[in-house]
């Protein structure tokens, strides 16, 4: 028999949130302990329910700070949280809210929440979250991606004054990589005052590229401070047993806040994470006939409940073709299309505009960011019918109205699968992924979404009929490409 993994409690016996977006709204005035400003704000963006996801995860990192920021709740270390949701499923402003609220009262300008992600993109769409909020409340959010120059972004960070540095940051949203440079290098960078350690997209993060980017941002917040003075009152040690010496001056707690559609199982991994009590909020679960609700293990990763899966068995030649089919047969409209690397992105990309009739654009690591603003500006109103894209440049992005996600080359894992088709769908609305299976992946393919839980997708095969009329034009197209390529 199998070796089944022994799961902490908490990963065993987490709190199940709603995955029905739609049918669970929760008005923002049932959600308890939310500041009068904060709502008003929520208003004036047209936000009048939280969906599931915040309506559970605000009450609970509000409650670990009820008593201000200096100590947990009834003086105790507040638990860390871990949040697996869907994308889509609104986990941004689940820790925008509280964080934000949390600081409403803060004297001092000093670091006090840190939000790590692992692509510019992702941390340009946080940080124009948390300015939202903060806009007229005195809080200082700087985003730190390396679009700036180096020297640019110290200049945004700190400020040399005669009686020392001081921080011209409350909150900061960043990519792994520059914090790593700044906690190093940058003069006066202090983290010693952080109360908030968000890691968004955290299995990406988890993985051991990054390990190191965490270990040095829990150090630097635990360094002691040289110039102690005034803040010795609030010097943090290393969390220990609590004994009545410890007890007596009050510390600024470290609260990790963990996100991920695809939070690993794995104890191992989580353990490097150095967890504190953890809570774990998630809506992957599946429910049992009963009508109540248990945790089933085949399941581990959810899905939009509005998107529905289809495969389409092809080979290597039909590809750009069944592609071609979908976009002027069927007269497909907003399609995200993935590749599995940058060279074949550009190659789909000059083919499809060497045939002509189909808006396209590619949006991969070879553009600009600037560029890439342009692009996805330029699909969400409607202007580019198809984007070609890579994995790296599109996880975790919220692009706007994706009516079909289409997997052009088979993703060879599922959290890319996950990651994939959870770009449409989102926010409750309906949404459809294909993806184009070679036939001699077809069955690892198959295998890889039923060991994850996923039974519901379609066969669709498109057959050769219907390719023929766009053979002629296709063939022309190639040698077009052909000599340009030379």
């Amino acid at each position: 028999p199998q070796v089944q993994p022994f799961l902490p409690h908490w990963l065993a016996q987490p709190k199940l949130v709603h995955k029905d977006i739609n049918n669970n709204l929760v008005p923002i005035r049932d959600v308890p302990g939310i500041h009068p400003r904060l709502l008003k704000k929520l208003q004036i963006n047209g936000i009048e329910s939280f969906f599931p996801v915040q309506a559970e995860v605000i009450p609970a990192i509000l409650q670990s700070a009820s008593n201000g920021y200096l100590i947990g709740r009834g003086g105790y270390r507040p638990k860390d949280i871990c949040v697996s949701a869907p994308t889509g499923s609104g986990k941004t402003l689940s820790f925008v809210i509280p964080i934000v609220q949390v600081l409403l009262d803060r004297v001092v300008c000093q670091v006090r929440a840190l939000v790590v992600l692992p692509t510019k993109e992702l941390a340009q769409q946080v940080s124009k979250v948390f300015n939202v909020y903060t806009d007229g409340t005195g809080l200082k959010v700087v985003l730190i991606t390396g679009q700036k120059s180096f020297a640019r972004e110290q200049e945004m960070l700190v400020q040399k004054k005669v009686t020392g540095y001081c921080s011209l940051a409350d909150i900061i949203v960043a990519t792994p990589g520059r914090l790593t440079d700044h906690i190093n290098q940058t003069p006066g960078f202090s983290l010693t005052q952080l109360r908030f350690l968000v890691i968004d997209e955290a299995d990406r993060m988890i993985d051991d590229m990054h390990q190191d980017c965490l270990n040095q941002i829990v150090k630097a917040a635990f360094q002691v401070e040289n110039d102690s003075g005034s803040y010795a009152l609030f010097q943090r040690t290393k969390p220990g047993p609590v004994t009545a010496a410890s007890s007596c001056y009050p510390q600024i707690p470290l609260q990790k806040l963990l996100f991920s559609a695809t939070l690993t199982q794995d104890p191992e991994k989580l353990q490097q994470l150095d967890l504190f009590q953890p809570h774990l909020f998630t809506s992957v679960y599946s429910e049992k006939k009963l009508g109540t609700e248990t945790e089933d293990t085949n399941k581990k990763y959810t899905l939009p409940e509005g998107l529905s899966q289809c495969y389409v068995p092809c080979d290597l030649n039909s590809k750009p073709l069944i592609l071609l089919h979908f976009m002027l047969t069927m007269k497909f409209g907003r399609v995200l299309c993935f590749t599995n690397s940058r060279e074949a992105s550009h190659r789909l990309f000059l083919l499809l505009q060497a045939f002509g009739g189909v808006t396209v654009a590619e949006f991969s690591s070879r553009l600009s960011p600037n560029e890439r603003q342009k692009t996805m500006k330029e699909f969400e109103q409607g202007k580019v019918q198809l984007l070609i894209s890579t994995d790296a440049t599109a996880r975790g992005i919220d692009i706007k109205g994706v009516n079909y996600v289409i997997n052009y080359d088979a993703p060879q894992f599922i959290r890319t699968y996950i990651h994939r088709v959870g770009r449409t769908a989102r926010a409750g609305k309906a949404g459809v992924a294909f993806s184009l299976v070679l036939r001699i992946q077809e069955r690892r393919f198959l295998r890889m979404l039923k060991d994850a839980g996923i039974q519901d997708i379609k066969k669709q095969p498109v057959k050769g009929n219907a390719l023929k009329p766009l053979v002629q034009q296709y063939e022309e197209a190639l040698c077009k490409l052909e000599k340009t390529v030379k």
